[in-house]
């Protein structure tokens, strides 16, 4: 099938745009949220990541999305990496330094303003229709280290752009939030590679 067709086919809005959240202490919460993002690309929507605590210069979505440009655009607020180039070369891995970790209780003032300026950008996002599907990757990671209040998060999911696909991926998302989602996903941790001493892996972790 040719672009121009595709083109043709594609709906620009999404039909009547959920809450989603992806929560539990297993892995693969934000492998799917970034999963649903190349799933809506390939129909023309348009993607809006933020990412929470989290550098990304290294990850491989970070690279992926420059590529899928315009369609996905993705946007960090948290720690950088001392060693993000090195890693995003191949030439060295991450040794789980935690130079990039915020500590729960342990975080700075400079936190706390990159998670604002991740709230402020979501919040214009959902005011000036930018996306039709919005993703806050590890939002929830931000109110349990107390960085932000969960009322925070509540106001602003009660007030979304009802145009706009919301998704809300992390450990521990509250309950209030849970209350207001329409799918709720929770990955339960069964077996891990970290227990056998295999750890991040490029291209696959990261």
């Amino acid at each position: 099938m040719s672009d121009d067709i595709y083109s043709k086919t594609m709906s620009p809005k999404i039909e009547s745009p959920l809450i989603q959240v992806y929560t539990g202490n297993g892995k693969g919460k934000t492998t799917a949220a970034l999963g649903l993002a190349f799933r809506a690309a390939g129909h023309g929507f348009r993607v809006k990541i933020l990412q929470f605590m989290k550098c990304g210069t290294y990850s491989g979505e970070n690279i992926s999305y420059v590529r899928l440009d315009p369609y996905i655009k993705l946007e960090h607020f948290g720690r950088e990496c001392p060693k993000a180039i090195s890693i995003a070369m191949g030439w060295s891995k991450c040794d789980g330094c935690g130079k990039c970790f915020v500590e729960k209780g342990k975080f700075t003032d400079e936190d706390v303003e990159m998670a604002l300026k991740g709230m402020s950008r979501a919040k214009e996002i959902m005011e000036n229709d930018e996306a039709e599907l919005l993703i806050l990757d590890e939002i929830s990671n931000v109110i349990d280290c107390g960085i932000l209040d969960v009322h925070q998060l509540v106001d602003f999911v009660k007030s979304r752009n009802v145009h706009i696909e919301l998704v809300l991926t992390g450990r521990n998302m509250p309950e209030e939030v849970i209350e207001l989602a329409d799918l709720v996903t929770e990955m339960n941790l069964i077996k891990h590679p970290f227990d056998r001493g295999i750890y991040a892996r490029r291209g696959i972790e990261y």
